[in-house]
């Protein structure tokens, strides 16, 4: 999952993302599917301000519907539609995975006739290298579920000094069983990840340069690579549509344009002129300070995409502070807060996001709307102050720590706030780094801070197993509210066990209630995302999750 920084953060967290945030792009047809006028064929360019990339699976942490894998298939994959969540679908697997042993052994069978850019076959044990080598340390930096997941593997360094692991297992070439020691039923969604691609062992001589050009399985394969200026993809000529239910392979080409700065990303995109037509941003969010200037021309507003919900931005309380530790005095600070002068801070309801009071955001399985603290937009100051009053407090004094670049916008709107309600907030700024380390470590020396979360695949448990389980407390965990509820532990661990997504659905709906009678975050926006494209670029929509654009379907028109 994703902690981020409201849209820089997310970019950067999500850097090859276009798939981490109300009007669609009226462009793209629901469904996703391609328009009448978008055609096979033409150069498709990818803006990105990232100066490296690199396409080894074992070093990936990209969502399933992102720049990788245009390259790498996996066992399964992400189809979207502008109007819900991604839909998981069978990639190189026959189905989603089966399911025995009470939930802990899942099994794949690959389809036959896949093959990879040189005509070679598509075996099993190509999964099973890929996901072993993405626990040498020297490949590390991926998304890595599987790791704490994968029987036995909690020692296991990787085929290179550890050998094979032997919860994975590939009885015959098409076949590969994955053995884990607790039961995981968003496993289907484990295997769509980069990790999961095929890895032909006698490929990896090089590990250290896999990426720059891995064998590719995808419609695409490397043609040229320049790191800090261009990527060049080219059409991968075995790869067969047929057995692909998430991928278009429309243009004949595409390049991703390396380096750039954010805001010459979105000035070249509102220009639209030359090759800039056949273009999109690969993670550059339109900023506020561009937005009278896109909704001031309806030409190029008619080419921004906005999310119709994203990653959830929240006011952690510290329930461990002395002056937080009574649940009577967070509820007050839930009417006290003025979440409408945050949303204007990130740049209004069309482009910031919709006011939010749930934990698992619009879009997600379980999402159930919802308002235990109802108020007005602006807050309840009077409220608020009777709920202190009743609980015996006066003179409340807290600290409120914020990303010194992007988040003392945010940090203000929300001191104003509660200063209405006679709370009074210090904001400390901080580094991105520092804040972090303040935040995560094992002292929680602070009272506030302001985060925002993306899950990394389209599960509730996403939205509440990082942010209030008590094993994620300090060490680099993310319960930045230092929430602790024996109860709320057992029933998380009850709904990751569930392989029924309707029961799991359930489950996390009524865990998100119990976890808010508590009150230990006050939910803010539901913060979306708004990116621009050339006006050639066709299937370009953003849905609820996740809040970018599908890059494995994205075509051109003439």
């Amino acid at each position: 999952m994703k902690r981020t920084t409201r849209a820089v953060a997310v970019a950067a967290a999500l850097l090859l993302a276009i798939t981490a945030c109300n009007a669609n792009d009226k462009s793209a047809t629901p469904g996703g599917g391609a328009t009448s006028a978008t055609e096979a064929g033409g150069v498709l360019h990818l803006l990105t301000t990232s100066k490296e990339i690199s396409l080894d699976p074992a070093k990936s942490q990209n969502l399933g519907t992102s720049t990788i894998h245009l390259v790498l298939r996996g066992l399964t994959s992400w189809k979207t539609s502008p109007d819900k969540a991604a839909e998981l679908v069978p990639d190189l697997a026959t189905d989603t995975g089966q399911v025995t042993d009470a939930g802990k052994t899942w099994t794949y069978k690959l389809k036959p006739g896949l093959k990879y850019a040189d005509g070679s076959p598509i075996v099993a044990a190509d999964i099973k290298y890929g996901v072993e080598r993405s626990f040498a340390p020297e490949l590390s930096g991926g998304l890595g579920y599987h790791k704490s997941l994968l029987a036995g593997a909690e020692k296991y360094t990787g085929p290179y000094k550890g050998g094979e692991l032997p919860s994975i297992e590939t009885p015959d070439e098409s076949t590969i069983v994955f053995k884990l020691n607790k039961p995981f039923g968003d496993w289907p969604w484990i295997v769509s990840m980069p990790a999961f691609s095929p890895v032909p062992k006698k490929a990896d001589t090089d590990p250290a340069h896999y990426g720059e050009k891995p064998v590719a399985s995808g419609p695409y394969q490397v043609k040229t690579y320049s790191p800090g200026s261009k990527l060049e993809l080219e059409r991968n000529p075995t790869w067969d549509k047929a057995t692909d239910p998430a991928r278009t392979g429309l243009p004949d080409s595409i390049v991703l344009d390396m380096g750039l700065q954010g805001d010459v990303i979105n000035q070249r995109l509102i220009a639209d002129a030359g090759d800039d037509k056949f273009s999109a941003t690969t993670g550059t969010s339109v900023p506020a300070a561009l937005i009278p200037t896109v909704t001031g021309n309806p030409a190029v507003k008619a080419r921004v995409a906005t999310s119709p919900s994203g990653a959830l931005q929240y006011l952690a309380m510290n329930n461990k502070r002395p002056a937080l530790a009574n649940p009577e005095v967070r509820k007050a600070i839930q009417y006290a807060v003025d979440k409408q002068a945050v949303q204007v801070a990130e740049g209004g309801p069309e482009f910031g996001g919709e006011l939010a009071t749930t934990l698992i955001t619009p879009g997600m399985p379980g999402f159930t709307k919802f308002d235990l603290f109802p108020a007005p937009p602006q807050g309840d100051p009077a409220k608020a102050k009777s709920m202190l009053a009743a609980a015996g407090v006066s003179n409340l004094n807290l600290l409120l720590v914020a990303d010194n670049e992007t988040g003392l916008g945010v940090a203000q709107a929300i001191q104003q706030g509660l200063k209405r309600a006679g709370i009074n907030v210090t904001i400390k700024p901080l580094e991105a780094e520092a804040l972090t380390d303040l935040i995560t470590g094992p002292k929680g020396d602070y009272d506030l801070t302001v985060s925002t979360w993306l899950p990394d695949f389209p599960s509730a448990l996403g939205n509440i197993q990082p942010l209030f389980a008590s094993s994620e407390i300090g060490n680099g965990g993310f319960n930045l509210s230092r929430y602790s509820n024996p109860k709320v532990d057992a029933a998380i661990a009850t709904a990751t066990g569930e392989s029924d997504r309707t029961k799991a659905a359930g489950q996390w709906a009524a865990l998100d209630k119990q976890i808010l009678t508590d009150s230990p975050v006050v939910p803010l926006i539901y913060a979306r995302n708004a990116f621009l494209h050339g006006s050639k670029v066709q299937n370009f929509y953003l849905p609820p999750y996740p809040p970018y654009p599908n890059t494995l379907i994205l075509g051109l028109s003439k």
